[in-house]
């Protein structure tokens, strides 16, 4: 089926380069020191994301934070009694954060952390594509600004996104999807549903190469495959498991396989080695035929975090998360749905069936 809007396949957006932090253990020391002694005095908790660095991801847990996946951050900061929610990961997660809890100050280690899918999807052009479509719910991946979510219908997350199309397509929707094409392709696969996918693409997942996995994976018999769905089709036929980032740690828990290929950030590893601390972890390859690699297994804005910034944000102040209230209260609505949904279906109030 031809769409009559055209949506014209994204160019790869091309990221910054990439610059990590590099710390000795005095100066990591030191800046922890310091920064838990700012947090105290602002009223301030940490939520870092599996892809930012160990010392953030550490910080966090040493002061009583979360790690975790975009929409757990934000839910965890919502419970939270602090009045500060400081947000180590990409800018949509600090303006989740933030439609989720607009009486607490948000702030970043760094607002130019910025993410492909996001960028890859202007308010404005996703307003035209859902105008063109009227017939048709609007669903959208929390990879998104917060005015995408103010104009979609629904947001998912990686984690429930196919429950929620199943849903959707149960009660006899017909969807758009946006914005990650490879996502949205394997929902559509596994549920069936009538969707109509915008033609975004992650720089990280999109890097991972079939043809060497598989040889990898013949070097490696005894390995387990992990995919995240942002991956292209041909990566995810391989799998043995797809999942969120969450499930993918679960699963590294969980499997009894003594190795695994990890087809998501590499920033991810770090939990995972925490969680099963005898397993061994490899790269999914990004190298191999028709290889252009511009972000190869790791995001170059979850990098933009780190310790100094963090300490630098909260001595100076700035880098806060502002939104507009209309947008917010609309985007709240559509995350809100996903939030509800899930707590029903976990309570056995909705029956996906097969």
């Amino acid at each position: 089926m031809s769409p009559a809007f055209p949506i014209p396949v994204r160019p790869v957006i091309q990221p910054p380069p990439m610059v990590e932090e590099v710390l000795d253990d005095a100066e990591r020391t030191a800046l922890k020191t310091r920064i838990k002694a700012l947090m105290k005095q602002q009223d301030a908790v940490l939520v870092a994301h599996y892809y930012t660095s160990a010392d953030l991801q550490d910080l966090a847990e040493e002061t009583g934070g979360c790690v975790s996946d975009s929409l757990e951050m934000a839910r965890f900061g919502h419970a939270h009694p602090a009045k500060t929610l400081i947000v180590a990961g990409v800018k949509f997660m600090g303006e989740t954060a933030k439609i989720l809890n607009p009486e607490k100050r948000v702030i970043m280690p760094d607002l130019a952390a910025e993410c492909s899918l996001d960028l890859a999807c202007p308010a404005d052009e996703f307003a035209a594509f859902c105008d063109a479509h009227p017939d048709r719910l609007s669903v959208v991946y929390a990879n998104t600004s917060a005015a995408v979510k103010a104009r979609a219908d629904w947001v998912v997350t990686s984690g429930i996104a196919a429950k929620i199309v199943k849903y959707l397509h149960q009660q006899g929707h017909k969807l758009l999807w946006a914005p990650d094409r490879h996502l949205g392709d394997y929902v559509q696969r596994i549920t069936g549903a009538d969707m109509l996918l915008w033609q975004g693409s992650c720089v990280v997942h999109e890097a991972f190469k079939a043809d060497a996995l598989k040889k990898l994976r013949a070097e490696h018999p005894n390995a387990a495959v992990l995919v995240h769905p942002e991956s292209p089709e041909a990566v995810i036929a391989l799998a043995d498991v797809v999942g969120s980032t969450t499930q993918l740690i679960e699963a590294v828990r969980t499997l009894p396989n003594p190795e695994f290929i990890v087809a998501t950030d590499n920033g991810i590893f770090h939990k995972m080695h925490a969680a099963a601390p005898g397993k061994i972890l490899l790269e999914a390859p990004t190298a191999g035929e028709g290889a252009t690699c511009v972000s190869c297994a790791h995001c170059p804005w979850m990098a933009m975090n780190g310790l100094r910034k963090l300490a630098a944000v909260l001595e100076n102040g700035g880098n806060e998360i502002h939104i507009e209230e209309g947008i917010r209260a609309r985007a709240a609505v559509s995350i809100q749905k996903m939030l509800d949904f899930a707590a029903a279906e976990k309570a056995g109030q909705i029956q996906l069936g097969d």
